[in-house]
């Protein structure tokens, strides 16, 4: 007879948390949300990797690439970026991450004086820019001969015929600065000239960056910013447990602080060859997560294997179907319950602690103060960060509302067999995860920020300052389906808000 759990498994939404003292120091700006990334000696060193809010995005197409993980960055969380693509495309995302500088910014908007304005005016419809480089060959980093910027034309008194060289500003009367021009001086240039835009270019001509006025302003708003020692922004990247022999050199090269084994199921043969490798190769140099799993034996193996974080959840995703169609997984509350007490018994046996990481079930933002309360150190999140202007995908307009798609590894559209490889052959059987759509959201700067203000408020109210502290004093209680209605809003009928000052 199998083995039979005497309890039945949680979800976050069966859980609520019990309010502490609050003293008159407990106020969301005080509360500090850094946690460690990867492990470390605990109470002996400081841990290498910390990420400065407990966000990570998902190792999906339709999450993570290379404009998510900027922009997460800026906010002091990490991006992995997906692996079910070429490892040469992957690199290159890596690589563009690193080689982003704060504050100067690659052209995103770019024509020849060839073009129209009616060029001019759909460029500007599809990404949103009002500053267009204007270079020999329309690349990014081509012969800079003009820009063109919303000063430089009136649509309502010129032909949209009109090639561009006739209203661009020319290069000769541009302010310009050189490639070893630091951002300081940068932004310098900027105030004494009274610009919004300074290019910089290179020996040869070349366009190499913009630096805008208007970021200036940006940087300051992002005090948390996860970069490295040299002020680059800090990046993961996904990995396989098939050619990882020859991708994770490839994004060790292109630059990643991070790597990650992405597996539905991480309590493996394969996982343990696949952290082998880079042990051998690299020692401990090179930082691996680990996962997925959902009880103490897949942690203490995963560990002792010598993964640096481990993620923790079977099939809670909503685009996950593992548990429909395999019945495998756990309720995401008990799973990461049982692994954090794992997580605890192994760093008073070893010293060591590992980090261990939530990933999916989290459906309201209240679950993430739930997640951090039952031990978490950080979450890796896919439908939230899908539903940003950041994420890959394009927002669409269905049935009157604006979505943007998101999609399972494990579904037809992705295909990333390699995620749910039991040694077998190289195609996807049967879906694990589907396609779909999320409700459009904004911007990822504004969500994040209210996300974790909710986070920070709830800490309050339990009385702690820090996620540490958060995890030793939080009391948790498991709720029945009658308080559940009663949580919510009920025996009321709400008023329409429609032309209401309210």
């Amino acid at each position: 007879m199998a083995f039979y759990y005497s309890e039945p498994s949680h979800t976050f939404s069966e859980y609520l948390l019990v309010p502490g003292y609050t003293s008159e120091h407990c106020i969301p700006d005080a509360v500090s949300l850094k946690t460690p990334l990867v492990k470390f000696r605990k109470g002996q060193e400081e841990c290498p990797i910390s990420l400065n809010i407990p966000m990570v995005s998902a190792i999906m197409q339709s999450v993570s690439n290379d404009t998510l993980a900027i922009a997460l960055a800026k906010e002091g969380g990490l991006s992995f970026i997906y692996g079910s693509q070429s490892i040469e495309d992957e690199a290159a995302m890596v690589r563009r991450v690193k080689s982003h500088k704060a504050g100067f910014v690659v052209s995103a908007s770019n024509l020849t004086p060839d073009n129209t304005l009616a060029d001019i005016l759909a460029l500007k419809e599809k990404n949103g820019f009002s500053t267009v480089a204007i270079t020999e060959d329309a690349s990014p980093n081509g012969k800079l001969l003009g820009i063109v910027t919303s000063r430089d034309y009136r649509v309502s008194r010129m032909e949209l015929s009109t090639p561009v060289r006739e209203f661009m500003t020319p290069l000769e009367k541009l302010v310009t600065a050189p490639a070893s021009t630091t951002l300081k001086e940068a932004n310098n240039i900027i105030w004494d000239n009274k610009l919004n835009t300074l290019p910089i270019v290179d020996d040869n001509g070349c366009l190499m960056y913009f630096v805008f006025r208007k970021d200036y302003a940006d940087r300051k708003e992002h005090p948390l910013a996860l970069q490295d020692a040299e002020k680059r922004y800090l990046v993961g990247a996904g990995i396989n447990s098939r050619d990882y022999a020859q991708r994770v050199p490839a994004l060790i090269e292109a630059g990643a602080d991070v790597l990650c084994i992405d597996s539905s199921e991480g309590y493996s043969y394969w996982q343990k060859a696949t952290i082998d490798f880079i042990r051998e190769k690299y020692g401990d140099s090179v930082k691996v997560g680990a996962g997925n799993v959902v009880d103490r034996e897949g942690f203490r193996f995963l560990a002792e294997s010598g993964a640096d974080f481990i993620k923790v959840g079977i099939g809670g995703g909503s685009i996950c179907i593992t548990r429909e169609t395999k019945g495998i997984g756990r309720g995401q509350a008990t799973a990461l319950i049982e692994v954090s007490a794992a997580r605890d018994e192994y760093f008073r046996e070893t010293g060591i602690y590992v980090p261990i990481c939530s990933d999916g079930g989290i459906v309201h933002d209240y679950h993430m103060t739930l997640a951090l309360a039952m031990g978490a150190d950080f979450m890796m999140l896919g439908r939230y960060f899908a539903r940003f202007d950041e994420s890959p995908t394009p927002k669409l307009l269905v049935n009157g509302i604006y979505v943007k798609e998101y999609w399972g590894e494990g579904s037809n559209r992705a295909r990333n067999w390699q995620r749910y490889d039991l040694g077998g052959k190289n195609s996807l059987a049967f879906e694990e995860g589907v396609d779909s759509y999320v409700t459009y959201a904004g911007s990822l700067q504004d969500n994040v920020a209210r996300s974790l203000y909710k986070v920070k408020s709830t800490m309050c109210n339990c009385g702690s300052l820090n996620i540490p502290d958060f995890q030793r004093d939080a009391k948790l209680t498991l709720v029945s389906a009658t308080s559940i209605v009663e949580g919510g809003y009920h025996d009321v009928t709400l008023r329409s808000t429609s032309g209401s000052n309210t």
